[in-house]
C-alpha cells in the first residue's frame, strides 16, 4: 500500500506597491525591516515567525513499533539497510524568475514556487519522494540536484547535467523519484551552470533514528549563503575571460535574509535598494535544549557560525551522526552541513547569531552575517546587546579536527584494492583564461550525452577531458587528492559518503591514517591551500541500476567541471525539446533586465559614494564556478560527482 503525502505550490508576481522607505541610520539594523517578506524573499517563511519547528517524524504514515523505522536505530548500517515506509512524499516545484531583494538590493532571482530559499522537503527515513519540477525559465535549462543521496538504483535521479541527465527544457517538466536510504540534515540545489548562486537553493530535512531525546526543540534548518548582487552570467563571463578580475560576493545571508549598506553602491548603478531590509528571527525557548540544521548553500564563502552566548554541540555531519563534542564556532564549507544542539540558558533574553565568512579563505566585500535570537517572552521589536565569542579565525580553511568526529555509527575501515594520487592545479589554456586541472585534465561536459546513458549504451570508453578512469574489480578506492594551489576547495562524492583518512599541510606522509577504526564519514570534504586530503570510498555498493551487466569495470572519473557549461549547449538535446534558439553562440549572455520594476517601489537608487564592488586584479576564479569536480563512478559506471 502507498501513502502519499503531498506539497503544491505555483510561482507569483512580485510586482506590487511598496511601503515608504525608511530611511535610518545604517547603524540602526531594522529588525521588523522596512520591507515586507513577499518583497525580500518572496514567498519563504524561512527566517521568520511563520517558520514553523519540526516534528521529531512525520506522522501521517505507518509506525510500527511507534516509528516510521521500526525498530532500527542509529546504531543500524544505513548503507546496507534502510526502512522502506511504502510512503511517497509529493512536492510540485515551478521554477521562474522574480523580483527579490534579500538584503534590500533588488534583482532578478530564481524562484521555486515563487520562494528564496524554496520550500523545505521533509520526509521521514525510508519515504520515496517525487519531486515533479516546471521550468518556467526562458532559454535556460534545469537540473536539480539533491545533495548527499546515494541514489543506490537510481543514479539517472541525481540531477546533474551532462552526467545523469540531460537538462530540463524551458517550458517542460520532468519528475525525480528516489528513496531517503539516509537521514539528517541537507539541501538541493540547480546543477546546471551556476544557477543556484541566483537563488535556485532549498532545504531538505529526513527525520530518522537518534541516539536519545537529547533535544527538545527542532528549530529547522539555517542556510547560510553568499549573495551576489550580480546575474550569475555575468558573474561566470567575467571569470572565464582572459585577465577576468576577482569576483567578490556583496553580502552574507542567514535563511535569505541580512541588511546592506546601500550607500557603499556606485553612482551609476541604477538598482533599487534599501538599507533596511530585516534580519531573520529565531525563538528560543528558556531552558529548553534545540537543534539547529546548518547548511551552506553559498556559492564560494567557507562560513564561521556561533550564537553569541551559547555553546554548540554537534551532533551530525553532513548524513553522518557523530559522538557529541562541544564548540564555540562551527566551520562549514560549500555543501556541507552540520546539527548542532544549543541549550538556551543565557543570562540576557536576545543574543546575535553570527555567520561570518572567513576573509583569508573567500572572496567577500561584506562577510558578516546577523539574525536575532530571541528567548520566548523578550521583546522583539529591540535589537540584541550580546557580543561574539572571541574565537579568530584560524585561516586554515578547513573543518575540525579528525579526531573530534568520530561517527556515532561505527564502520571500520577496509583496505583499498586502488590507490590514486591526483593533484589539483591552475593552468592557462590557449585562450589565456585561468582553469583547474584535476590530475593533468579539465573537464567539458556535453549535455548531448550524459555519461551515464552512454554507460547504459555500453560505451567503456570516453572522451580524454571526461577523466575516466578504469579501476576493474575494485570494490573500495583510496585518493590522495594534492592542492597545488593557493586557495582552499570543497570536495563533493556524490553517491557514497567518504571516509576522511587524513587531511593537512603539503603532501601526505603514505601511511597516517586519523581514527582507523572508525574514521569520520561525510559527503563533503575541505582541502586546505596547497594542502592535502585523503579520502577512500567503498566502490562496490552502489553499482547503479542501468548498467550493462555483462561489463565488470569500475569506472571512475574525477573532473573539472569548469564555468563553461554556464555558456549553455550548443547542440544539446534537453529533456523534452530541442534546443531553442536563443542558445546560438551570439547570444548565450544574459543580461539582467530592470524593466519590470515598479514605477512605484520604495527602494531608491544607489547612492553615490562606492566602494567598487566590481573590484579586478590578476586572474583567479570563484571556487563554485570553477572548481567542481565530478566523481562518474559505477560497476560499471555509475554517477557519482565531486560537485555541487
Amino acid at each position: 500500500m502507498s501513502y502519499a503525502a503531498s506539497v503544491h505550490g505555483g510561482a507569483s508576481s512580485l510586482l506590487h506597491s511598496r511601503a515608504t522607505l525608511n530611511s535610518g541610520n545604517y547603524s540602526d539594523l531594522s529588525l521588523g525591516g522596512a520591507l515586507s517578506q513577499l518583497q525580500t524573499n518572496g514567498k519563504s517563511v524561512l527566517g521568520t515567525s511563520s517558520a514553523a519547528t519540526l516534528p521529531y517524524f512525520m506522522t501521517n504514515n505507518p509506525t510500527p513499533n511507534g516509528y516510521p523505522w521500526s525498530n532500527l536505530n542509529c546504531y543500524s548500517n544505513y548503507y546496507k539497510t534502510h526502512p522502506n515506509t511504502g510512503v511517497i512524499r509529493k512536492y510540485d516545484f515551478t521554477i521562474k524568475r522574480g523580483t527579490i531583494a534579500p538584503d534590500g538590493y533588488e534583482l532578478s532571482g530564481i524562484l521555486i514556487n515563487g520562494a528564496f530559499p524554496g520550500p523545505t522537503i521533509e520526509a521521514n527515513w525510508g519515504d520515496t519522494i517525487q519531486v515533479t519540477v516546471h521550468n518556467n525559465i526562458d532559454n535556460e535549462g534545469i537540473g536539480l540536484h539533491w545533495h548527499g543521496f546515494l541514489q543506490t538504483g537510481t543514479p539517472w535521479e541525481d540531477g546533474v547535467t551532462g552526467i545523469s541527465q540531460c537538462p530540463i527544457a524551458p517550458g517542460k517538466s520532468f519528475t525525480y523519484q528516489f528513496v531517503a536510504e539516509l537521514y539528517g540534515t541537507t539541501w538541493y540545489h540547480s546543477h546546471y551552470s551556476a544557477q543556484y548562486a541566483a537563488g535556485l537553493v532549498g532545504p531538505m530535512v529526513i527525520h530518522g533514528p537518534r541516539d536519545k531525546r537529547d533535544y527538545d526543540i527542532d528549530i529547522g534548518p539555517i542556510m547560510l549563503s553568499d549573495w551576489y548582487h550580480d546575474e550569475y552570467y555575468d558573474i561566470v563571463e567575467k571569470v572565464m575571460t582572459p585577465k577576468g578580475g576577482l569576483v567578490f560576493s556583496q553580502n552574507n545571508l542567514i535563511n535569505g535574509k541580512n541588511n546592506f549598506n546601500c550607500s557603499t553602491l556606485s553612482a551609476d548603478d541604477p538598482s533599487l535598494c534599501n538599507s533596511q531590509a530585516g534580519l531573520s528571527k529565531f525563538k528560543f525557548t528558556r531552558g529548553k535544549t534545540h537543534r539547529l540544521r546548518l547548511i551552506n548553500s553559498g556559492a564560494e564563502a567557507l562560513q564561521r557560525f556561533s550564537i553569541d552566548g551559547h555553546n554548540m554541540t554537534v551532533i551530525a555531519n553532513d548524513f553522518v551522526q557523530v559522538q557529541p563534542y562541544n564548540t564555540q564556532v562551527v566551520t562549514l564549507g560549500i555543501g556541507q552541513r552540520t546539527d548542532v544542539l544549543v541549550k538556551a540558558n543565557g543570562q540576557l533574553d536576545a543574543y546575535w547569531m553570527r555567520s561570518n565568512i572567513s576573509i583569508p579563505c573567500s572572496l567577500a566585500s561584506n562577510p558578516n552575517a546577523l539574525a536575532a535570537v530571541y528567548y520566548n517572552n523578550a521583546d522583539q521589536t529591540k535589537e540584541p546587546q550580546s557580543t561574539p565569542w572571541d574565537v579568530p579565525d584560524p585561516g586554515t580553511c578547513t573543518n575540525d579536527d579528525l579526531n573530534k568526529t568520530i561517527p556515532l555509527m561505527k564502520l571500520p575501515l577496509p583496505a583499498p584494492d586502488l590507490t590514486y594520487d591526483f593533484g589539483i592545479e591552475f593552468y592557462n589554456n590557449g585562450s589565456n583564461i585561468t582553469l583547474f586541472k584535476f590530475d593533468g585534465v579539465d573537464f567539458r561536459v556535453d549535455y548531448n550525452s550524459p555519461t551515464l546513458l552512454l554507460a547504459k549504451l555500453g560505451n567503456d570508453t570516453f572522451e580524454e577531458h571526461w577523466n575516466v578512469r578504469n579501476t576493474g574489480k575494485a570494490k573500495s578506492v583510496r585518493v590522495n587528492v594534492i592542492n597545488k594551489t593557493p586557495i582552499a576547495h570543497p570536495m563533493h562524492l556524490h553517491g557514497f559518503n567518504m571516509y576522511i583518512l587524513h587531511e593537512g599541510e603539503g603532501p601526505w606522509d603514505g601511511s597516517t591514517i586519523i581514527n582507523r577504526n572508525n574514521p569520520q564519514r561525510r559527503d563533503v570534504i575541505q582541502v586546505r591551500p596547497s594542502g592535502h586530503v585523503v579520502i577512500q570510498f567503498d566502490a562496490g555498493d552502489n553499482p547503479g541500476a542501468l548498467l550493462p551487466p555483462d561489463l565488470d569495470s569500475l569506472g571512475f572519473s574525477l573532473a573539472n567541471k569548469l564555468a563553461s557549461q554556464a555558456s549553455g549547449p550548443s547542440t544539446a538535446t534537453l529533456l523534452g525539446t530541442s534546443p531553442p534558439a536563443s542558445w546560438s553562440s551570439s547570444s548565450r549572455t544574459r543580461k539582467r533586465s530592470r524593466s519590470s520594476r515598479s514605477p512605484k517601489s520604495s527602494l531608491r537608487p544607489a547612492a553615490s559614494g562606492a566602494i567598487g564592488r566590481r573590484r579586478t586584479s590578476q586572474t583567479r576564479l570563484t571556487v563554485v564556478f570553477n572548481l567542481r569536480v565530478v566523481w562518474v563512478a559505477a560497476l560499471v559506471l555509475v554517477s557519482l560527482l565531486f560537485v555541487f
